[in-house]
């Protein structure tokens, strides 16, 4: 018998999500103890992940159009951007200040899909300013603003990415982080070619990045959220930057600032908070119109 006889289709889901999430909450720490420089490092994940996702996916990834395009040279500036920002600063500020991407995402939806600017996501744009410049203040004189800076920019591709994904059909998605890779990996080739070849503990951690932090994490991702509701995808996706310095920590030993940590607490705390607001508030309009 197999085991999706004894496990419920929504509990799948969410183990799907949680493992992807754990999964991509590793990408800090290996980005750390790697020696090859980003470019290289990104070369091997993702054109890794991109045989990944050719093996799940197959001939659909080869349905294109222009927006597809477009999201898969997001994909491939905000991979970029998170490795080498990990690179320059900590892994901390890379991961929470590309989370911040979904403030851009609350302040671009009432342009991009005609809905009204709710007063619960004003609010949460403030707090979430406020806990970015707490987030970042730590840092102004310890030789950390390039890689926050690149981070901060990582927000902005991951709100297009975001945003262009839903602007588009469903069977173009996966194409685009297909490409994205694809694209990313030959990018990075002329380093990659360049360096020497990695050792064995360096290649298991390049494998680990590519095959299964990456390839692996966002095919979980994908399978998790046809089985549950998009409250719960949302909410268990923000266990990536809450384990992700604790990872960094462990085995590498980066202690993120102070600033860092109640910055970071402020934003997630922020975005959990709205999540759960807005779901609670949908299924109050739904009591009330089913009882019209």
């Amino acid at each position: 018998m197999s085991a999706n006889s004894f496990i419920p289709k929504h509990l799948q889901g969410i183990l799907a999500i949680v493992l992807a999430a754990i999964l991509w909450s590793t990408g800090g720490v290996f980005v750390k103890l790697l020696p090859q420089n980003a470019y290289t490092i990104l070369s091997y994940r993702s054109l890794m992940a991109a045989s990944v996702f050719f093996l799940f996916f197959g001939k659909r990834l080869f349905k294109m159009n222009g927006r597809a395009w477009l999201n898969a040279v997001f994909y491939c500036l905000l991979v970029l951007s998170f490795v080498v920002s990990t690179k320059l600063t900590t892994a901390a500020n890379a991961i929470l200040l590309q989370y911040t991407g979904t403030i851009y995402v609350l302040l671009a939806e009432p342009y991009f899909f005609k809905v009204k600017m709710e007063r619960v996501n004003v609010v949460t744009i403030v707090i979430c300013a406020v806990g970015m410049i707490i987030l970042v203040s730590g840092d102004l004189a310890a030789g950390n603003m390039l890689g926050n800076f690149i981070a901060f920019l990582s927000g902005f591709l991951m709100a297009a990415l975001f945003i262009g994904q839903r602007l588009n059909a469903p069977e173009y998605q996966p194409g685009s982080i297909f490409w994205g890779n694809i694209m990313m990996g030959l990018i990075g080739l002329p380093w990659l070619l360049a360096s020497p070849l990695p050792t064995l503990p360096e290649a298991a951690m390049l494998g680990f990045l590519g095959i299964f932090q990456l390839g692996l994490g966002f095919v979980l991702f994908t399978y998790g959220l046809k089985r549950v509701l998009a409250i719960e995808g949302a909410l268990l996706a923000m266990l990536e930057p809450i384990l992700n310095p604790v990872w960094v920590l462990i085995f590498y030993g980066e202690k993120p600032t102070l600033g860092a940590i109640v910055g970071g607490v402020i934003i997630i705390f922020a975005l959990a908070a709205r999540i759960v607001w807005l779901e609670k508030h949908k299924r109050k309009l739904r009591s009330l119109q089913s009882s019209v």
